[in-house]
């Protein structure tokens, strides 16, 4: 050791200590007259003390039988588990008592003896603890000998990476004085404190005593480079490359608190990791990616990092070689691709091909977490998708959606969800037996998980052949066994992948009515408090409705009266009111259905969502009002609140459909009042 090495040698200081246990065994023999006083008062008082002895085991031996061997036991329990500790449990506590007691020489020869254990172990960690080793780690950093601070860091950054230490350090106050550290000149001390305030700081306790304590502005200042810094010396600086390592592991540490975030961004952090990742040292990137990948959750940090130019390096870092610099990036880029801006930029930086070739590393999961997970929210881009059509992206999905972690097959059915909005990866997918996977993870009970399944099974069911084989591996009745789920956002995502089901197979009517207690179902969720939910399942009952049979059961159950409280009910909402529109213009074919939409009110709301600026909302109104308006009573109804106005204006409309829908319904109007102008003209 070199510190030993300035005292002199080591074999001295075991002289010394074997000196000392040889003085206390070559002590001055005592005369004879002094042991013959020893030896009689040494008889009296056992002899005094046997009799009181068996006067109060006559006493009460009945009394104190069972206590006694009661204590016998847990005095050969305590005998037992001190013979089982290992011989290093004793030798560490040896080495606290010198470390207390000693001067500073035997204090800093104490500290390199401890190094000499493995620290990592419970024993050793136990060991300190039982003699209160961690309080005298600890006021060693108060002290004014580098060498004892040094070598007390160099322990406390070993045994910290254990909770229960970490704890107890944060109870002993060590926070404080690593802080004071953090702004010592001498680097090593900045390193060590750095790094042992990292393993704490993963308890949340710690990371708000160090925002109190104004350790997180201390950190950011220490990854400042100077403007005038030669960046080649930098690196080659091992030194000065070391702090900036140990600064960042300490920031990403830090940063999982909400707070931490807020304070590290208004001290310019996203500045200087945005100097330090252009030095591309890979012992500083690590950290440095890490801490951005934590801090990307945050909205405002996303903006910040795509003002920085960041991107191009995280998309560059992908072809690294170093796995855990790869898991980091790809994370980052997939807390970052929720913005539509990255996503281009990603793909502008060639970041989508090294994302599609790390799927194969299918045995880190780590990393296999983070590519999947960039690539879902990458995919939601239309552009990426038909690059990773090109790449066969799918045809490297499907086998990962099995014999995989749930946190990576959540990820790969969300990238197979977003890649299905082009019909080429449809095929790819369903060529790969993608389908067949995905119906077998219905079964399964993560709500994340089935979310991105219904989603990827209702992208694939728009096509006809896809649908026709969900539907034969039973897919259709899994999805409808969702809709009983207590999670709306389940609910709402099987809603959606079934009307695609339905509208895409040619028996879809015997389908439907083939689950027991389905179309009942159906009906009772339109009772739901969620506006997706309601959203979702409007769409179903207009699908559904599409079979007569099955509107008449719809009926049966009550579809009406529910449909006429909602269209009134949720009047400002353009997301669910095109929707509701487009149930209730289905609806009306069945029987008097038109008659009693009529009677419960719908015909008012419906002609104000006539002025809606949405195209699908006023497109699913002015259809509603053709079919009612079949009624007569209805058309009263329309012509006295101004329909005619807004219809006429959607004759001359783009779309064909829109156009007869707006048109029919001004006919009824108009062969209504011609009918009555003939009625009354024949009086």
């Amino acid at each position: 050791c070199g510190i030993i090495a300035e005292y002199g040698e080591f074999q001295s200081f075991q002289l010394y200590f074997k000196r000392f246990n040889l003085r206390t065994k070559d002590m001055p023999a005592r005369t004879d007259s002094t042991a013959q006083r020893r030896s009689v008062m040494t008889r009296s008082i056992t002899n005094s003390r046997s009799i009181s002895k068996k006067q109060k085991a006559e006493e009460s031996y009945s009394e104190t039988s069972n206590d006694d061997m009661d204590d016998d036991d847990d005095t050969r329990d305590r005998r037992k588990i001190h013979a089982d500790l290992p011989s290093e449990y004793w030798q560490i506590q040896k080495l606290i008592k010198y470390l207390k007691g000693g001067n500073p020489t035997a204090t800093l020869i104490a500290l390199c003896s401890l190094r000499d254990f493995d620290l990592s172990q419970d024993i050793c960690q136990i060991a300190i603890r039982d003699v209160d080793g961690l309080e005298a780690l600890v006021n060693l950093l108060d002290t004014t000998e580098i060498k004892c601070q040094v070598a007390s860091l160099k322990i406390l950054k070993d045994i910290s990476q254990s909770k229960p230490i970490s704890r107890s350090l944060t109870d002993l106050g060590a926070i404080q004085s690593l802080i004071r550290l953090l702004s010592s000149s001498v680097a090593d001390l900045q390193c060590l404190a750095a790094e042992t305030i990292a393993n704490i700081a993963k308890l949340t306790r710690a990371r708000r005593l160090v925002r109190k304590d104004g350790g997180i502005s201390k950190f950011v200042s220490l990854l400042n480079i100077p403007p005038n810094t030669n960046i080649d010396v930098l690196k080659e600086d091992g030194q000065a490359v070391e702090l900036l390592r140990c600064a960042a592991l300490g920031l990403c540490s830090l940063s999982k608190s909400k707070k931490n975030k807020r304070k590290m961004k208004s001290s310019g952090l996203i500045q200087h990791l945005s100097k330090l990742i252009t030095l591309e040292v890979e012992t500083i990137l690590v950290p440095v990616v890490a801490t951005l990948s934590e801090c990307s959750v945050d909205p405002e940090y996303r903006a910040a990092i795509c003002e920085g130019g960041i991107i191009q390096y995280l998309s560059k870092f992908l072809e690294s070689s170093n796995q855990e610099l790869v898991s980091h990036c790809a994370k980052a880029i997939f807390h970052c691709a929720e913005d539509d801006l990255t996503r281009t930029l990603i793909r502008q930086h060639a970041g989508l091909e090294p994302l599609v070739r790390l799927i194969k590393f299918t045995e880190n999961v780590s990393m296999l977490d983070g590519v999947t997970g960039a690539i879902w929210k990458v995919a939601i881009d239309r552009e990426n998708c038909l690059v990773f059509r090109d790449l066969k992206l799918c045809e490297s999905l499907v086998p990962l959606l099995h014999s995989q972690p749930e946190e990576v097959m959540i990820n790969v059915a969300g990238s197979i969800a977003e890649c299905a909005k082009i019909p080429e990866n449809i095929e790819q997918i369903r060529k790969a037996g993608g389908l067949t996977h995905l119906v077998n993870l219905l079964s399964g009970t993560n709500p994340t998980l089935l979310i991105n399944v219904a989603h990827a099974l209702g992208k694939c069911a728009t096509e006809p052949d896809s649908a026709t084989i969900i539907d034969k591996y039973d897919g259709v009745r899994l999805l409808w066994s969702l809709l009983k789920s207590p999670n709306p956002q389940v609910q709402s995502s099987a809603a959606w992948a079934i009307c695609p089901c339905i509208d895409n197979n040619k028996d879809a009517g015997e389908m439907v009515r083939s689950l027991v207690g389905g179309l009942e179902l159906i009906v009772s969720l339109l009772k739901s408090d969620n506006r997706e939910v309601l959203a979702s399942i409007c769409s179903a009952v207009a699908n559904i409705a599409k079979d007569e049979q099955n509107l008449a059961v719809l009926t049966d159950h009550g579809v009406v009266p529910i449909l006429s409280k909602l269209v009134v009910a949720h009047a400002a909402d353009d997301y669910v009111k095109g929707h509701i529109a487009d149930a209730i213009g289905r609806c009306c074919i069945w029987g008097n259905n038109r008659k009693e939409f009529g009677a419960r009110g719908v015909v008012k709301p419906l002609v104000r969502y006539l002025k809606s600026k949405d195209t699908f909302v006023y497109k699913a109104a002015a259809m509603a009002l053709f079919h009612l308006s079949l009624e007569p009573e209805n058309c009263v109804v329309m012509h006295e609140n101004h329909a005619k106005q807004w219809l006429v204006n959607m004759v001359g409309d783009d779309d064909w459909v829109l156009q007869e829908a707006a048109a029919g319904c001004i006919a009824n109007i108009r062969h209504l009042a011609l009918a009555n102008d003939i009625s009354k003209s024949g009086r």
